[in-house]
């Protein structure tokens, strides 16, 4: 699905909406918990009714949109900044398994000429003005980089935001 085929076809779900967007790059200690933290910060907010918006990369990315596929009844829309075979090869690999198993609602591949920072912030600011709802798994607090340019533009658009610092998983309990 395109960009163009969204503008014709309306809005990609009905009920709650939700963009996920993380580092690229998870620290060791957090993905040892990876499933105790979507548990508890993804699991509540996916339910049938619920659509969530994966940027469709590497990291948080792929590893959301794997365990979201395994746990939940949720809608799963990846979402890529150019087409998917621009996506590195795990990243592609996880969508597609995602969609051999059906759960892949929608893939939305918006175009862009090259990968890039424009192109990632274009796509990221797609899944916030579809969503009333951001979660983020941040590492680091550097408001360069791509998670919290996100969260800064979802603050910006008045939407709430749930944080989960990676870089302090190691330390809570």
């Amino acid at each position: 699905m395109t960009f163009d085929d969204m503008l014709m076809e309306g809005p990609l779900s009905v009920g709650r909406s939700v963009t996920i967007t993380g580092t690229r790059s998870v620290p060791e200690p957090a993905l040892e918990r990876i499933d105790d933290l979507f548990r508890r910060y993804l699991l509540p907010f996916a339910d049938e009714e619920t659509t969530f918006y994966i940027g469709g990369a590497l990291g948080i990315d792929s590893l959301t949109l794997t365990w979201l596929a395994e746990n939940t009844s949720a809608a799963l829309t990846v979402v890529t900044p150019c087409l998917l075979k621009d996506q590195p090869e795990v990243a592609q690999e996880a969508v597609e398994a995602c969609r051999r198993s059906s759960r892949l609602a929608h893939l939305v591949e918006l175009g862009g000429e090259r990968l890039g920072t424009a192109t990632y912030h274009a796509r990221n600011r797609w899944m916030v003005d579809r969503s009333g709802f951001v979660v983020s798994f941040p590492v680091g607090e550097d408001d360069r980089s791509g998670t919290w340019y996100t969260l800064n533009y979802s603050a910006e658009q008045g939407k709430p935001r749930l944080i989960v610092p990676l870089w302090t998983v190691a330390v809570v309990e």
